[in-house]
């Protein structure tokens, strides 16, 4: 794929002026990768910038890693609302349409009773993500889903993690980060020193906020103050809601990262242990029905189907 064919002010708009549940290194990495191209100080092609174009209900049933009667799902890299790909950085980005999909079939697959989500992830996007919250805490309601955290379930990680029926955290890993953050991007001054003018017609006052073109408006600065807040309370109340917490506990964190014990004590997570042990120990609860046909298949695949339904309305 040329270079050329790459929309770099699409996936601008994806990264600034937008509601992030990421880390701030997060951010800086992904503004590292995209601001010399955005201001053509290099043409290098990402290697895999091309977007997955997602995939139907059985592809996912037959990309789907079971293991005994485990469903076990990766949930790495940048978090996207939609469709996924590799960044020049070579981290790995994942949608929640995708990840939605994937635990999904797994909720219709026969031979899965348990889902396992493995995360290593500084989060991404605001947008979707308490959709897909929502539709991983319903799902429980199938079958139990396992938050394990390999490494970092940070932000908007979290916010999946918080979801689940359990998070187990390896020793060395890290969770928290329960922040929201937004990053604008204006080059007017560079544009004046490079003789660049951009002339802007527009009807509605809030039209042309978030120009780069253009300093930054006090109108436009009460917007994203704003929207800052709802996403905020968003993600407070839904983590206080899943784990059972006061929603002023979970403020109080103030978008620290958390070590397992201090997030052991503060309730952030249920238990800490390596991630192989964990799935192990989790396998071995199934081991003595291994021989025998799942429970409630049928019952299972019809609240499946409903659940995906009512999610898309």
């Amino acid at each position: 794929m040329h270079s050329a064919m790459i929309n770099y002010p699409h996936i601008a708009s994806m990264v600034f002026n937008t509601p992030l549940y990421a880390t701030p290194t997060l951010v800086q990495a992904v503004r590292n990768v995209l601001e010399p191209r955005l201001l053509g100080r290099t043409h290098d092609l990402p290697q895999s910038l091309g977007l997955d174009s997602g995939s139907g209900e059985e592809r996912e049933m037959q990309r789907l890693n079971v293991a005994g009667r485990l469903a076990i799902i990766p949930v790495h890299g940048v978090l996207v609302a939609r469709r996924g790909h590799i960044n020049a950085a070579c981290e790995e980005i994942l949608s929640y349409e995708k990840l939605r999909g994937q635990i999904n079939a797994a909720l219709k697959h026969e031979m899965v009773e348990e889902i396992v989500l493995d995360f290593h992830t500084g989060g991404g996007h605001a947008m979707g993500c308490k959709e897909l919250a929502d539709f991983i805490r319903a799902s429980t309601q199938i079958k139990p889903i396992t938050a394990i955290v390999n490494f970092a379930a940070y932000s908007a990680g979290y916010y999946l993690a918080s979801a689940c029926s359990r998070i187990v955290a390896s020793p060395t890993a890290g969770v928290g980060s329960i922040g929201v953050i937004v990053e604008t991007y204006e080059v007017s001054r560079m544009e004046d020193e490079m003789g660049i003018t951009f002339n802007t017609y527009y009807r509605g006052d809030h039209k042309n906020n978030n120009s780069p073109h253009e300093p930054i408006t006090d109108q436009t600065v009460q917007e994203i103050n704003k929207i800052l807040d709802e996403s905020y309370a968003e993600f407070t109340e839904s983590v206080a809601s899943f784990r059972g917490l006061d929603v002023s506990a979970v403020i109080d964190t103030q978008a620290r990262l958390y070590r397992p014990k201090e997030a052991l004590g503060a309730k952030l997570i249920d238990e800490i242990a390596p991630a192989q042990d964990a799935i192990d120990t989790i396998a071995q609860r199934y081991t003595s029905n291994t021989g025998t046909t799942p429970r409630n298949n049928r019952s299972i695949r019809a609240q499946a189907r409903a659940l995906d339904t009512s999610c898309q309305l």
